[in-house]
Parts: C-alpha cells; structure tokens; sequence
C-alpha cells in the first residue's frame, strides 16, 4: 500500500506560481511513476504530468508543457509539481497518484485545490 498526502494548493493571482507536494509511505517507490492530475468543476479528471521514481523521466500535458515542472526528492519520498505563470483555467483539484509498471494509477491522494483569479 502507498498513502499520498499532496499539500501546498492555494488562491493565487493569474502569473503567480505555486508548488505542490505529494509525500509518499507505506512503500519503497521503487518502480513506481508518480502522477499529478487534475479536476475542474463540471469537468472530468485530466492528467497533468507524470515522473519515474527510479529514472526521474518526466511527461507533461501540453496544456501545462513550459509553465510545470515535476521533480522528486527521494529522501523525502516526495513529488513536487511547480507551477508557474498560472491562468485562471488551472484552476482544479489537484491530485498525486502512484503506479506501478503498465498498470492504471490505482494509489491516490486526498487532493489540494488551487484557485487562480483572473
């Protein structure tokens, strides 16, 4: 079992920044890819961006590709997702998720919402 706990959402003016941080336990993650997603109201579930625990690759959305940065302190057993040069339709529930291999993210966290105004 992984627990996810993201914490750092918050209200910031459109081109602010914010950082994001998902702690992990339970488990080594080792293997795992880590997940950022988010939900707007009235709107499904989207993913934002992922990293590889072990080799530290990243994927981005396009719709966040140059304003987000995923990174990971192994130490810490913590993802984080900078954003910057934030827009008002960012504006979401955001949520860390963990996989394993291939398989769908089926480890989730609680969620943090963020609010940017215009």
């Amino acid at each position: 079992q992984v627990q996810l706990v993201e914490s750092g959402g918050g209200l910031v003016q459109a081109g602010g920044s914010l950082r994001l941080s998902c702690a992990a336990s339970g488990r080594t993650l080792s293997g795992y890819t880590m997940g950022w997603f988010r939900q707007a109201p009235g709107k499904e579930r989207e993913y934002v961006g992922s990293i590889g625990w072990s080799r530290g690759a990243t994927y981005y959305a396009d719709s966040v590709k140059g304003r987000f940065t995923i990174s990971k302190d192994k130490t810490r057993n913590t993802v984080f997702l900078q954003m910057n040069s934030l827009k008002p339709e960012d504006t979401a529930v955001y949520y860390c998720a963990a996989k394993i291999g291939t398989t769908n993210y089926n480890y989730w966290g609680q969620g943090t919402q963020v609010t940017v105004s215009p």
